[in-house]
């Protein structure tokens, strides 16, 4: 088996080139705003990662923060998690000037709108997900799920879904009154 050995960053990259993220972004129109300057994200995603022993679904600490440094220093304003960050990450995140768009892996439990049979209760758990980051000045906003199977939605019908996610977004507001949500699909 070979080994990887990892360099350590240049002490540049190490320090925050950006200016700390301190206001949370609101919709103003169609247009998002921090504070009075309107905000242009430039994102990416950042995961999937396989989880760690101790669960966390992200790398190392030291290598979120050469990660979120260099993305930083390319421009970068935000990140997209497929799954909620711990409160470490979005420290990271402030301090290297960088957005979190905190995803709430829902499309793991739609399927349970066809059976409920075992559900968990995701509302709790959508408020539990967001209390861990509420008002957290890095939270772009949360994502109440990532592209439900469209065989699901045909299946099931549109208000169906569109009743699991005002409640999943009702949620969300529950947990953190002031920040944005979202869902994400594709066209």
């Amino acid at each position: 088996m070979s080994e990887i050995a990892l360099r350590a960053p240049p002490p540049a990259l190490l320090t925050p080139i950006a200016p700390a993220v301190d206001a949370r972004p609101c919709v103003r129109g169609k247009f998002l705003f921090a504070g009075s300057e309107k905000l242009y994200v430039r994102g990416v995603t950042y995961g999937a990662f396989r989880p760690r022993p101790n669960g966390e679904s992200f790398p190392e600490p030291e290598q979120v923060g050469v990660d979120f440094a260099q993305m930083a220093a390319s421009g970068i304003n935000a990140v997209r998690t497929y799954t909620v960050p711990p409160r470490w990450l979005l420290d990271f995140a402030q301090r290297s000037g960088l957005r979190v768009m905190v995803g709430l892996p829902l499309e793991l439990y739609a399927g349970y709108l066809a059976d409920r049979k075992g559900a968990p209760d995701i509302e709790r758990m959508v408020e539990d997900w967001v209390g861990g980051c509420a008002g957290h000045p890095a939270v772009l906003c949360y994502t109440i799920g990532n592209e439900i199977p469209t065989g699901l939605v045909r299946w099931l019908g549109r208000r169906r879904i569109e009743r699991f996610l005002k409640r999943m977004y009702d949620a969300a507001k529950r947990a953190d009154p002031n920040g944005l949500v979202t869902y994400v699909n594709f066209p």
